[in-house]
């Protein structure tokens, strides 16, 4: 028995290496185990950081030395806006496509009341 409520089985993504849920009645499919929500004052959280020739540390896993101005690394973030917006999940584009070199983990992270801010580092 896999412990999963009725209709939901585990898949493997086949881009992210890792295990996804998957509902066979209604089709939807989330990263998340079915029926097992984080405790309440826990979030989990991705981010996605495009540096620039400018930034403390111009390199990145992705790039080893970053040559992009600033301007350049805005209009590819409202690139990003503009996929997110049209329906791409906002981490997946940070799993592939951030500087940072978290950006294939996972964190949760303790809510402090305060808001996400988009910023340009």
């Amino acid at each position: 028995m896999s412990g999963l409520p009725e209709g939901w089985i585990v898949k493997m993504s086949q881009s992210h290496g890792k295990e996804y849920y998957y509902n066979t009645t209604t089709q939807e499919s989330q990263w998340e185990r079915p029926g097992c929500a984080a405790p309440p004052d826990t979030v989990r959280a991705s981010h996605l950081l495009v540096k620039h020739k400018d930034s403390r540390r111009p390199s990145s896993w992705r790039e080893e030395r970053i040559t992009r101005s600033k301007e350049e690394a805005l209009e590819i973030l409202n690139g990003y806006l503009s996929q997110i917006k049209s329906g791409t999940p906002f981490a997946d584009l940070a799993s592939q496509f951030s500087d940072c070199s978290s950006a294939k983990q996972w964190y949760q992270r303790r809510v402090r009341g305060d808001s996400l801010r988009e910023e340009t580092k």
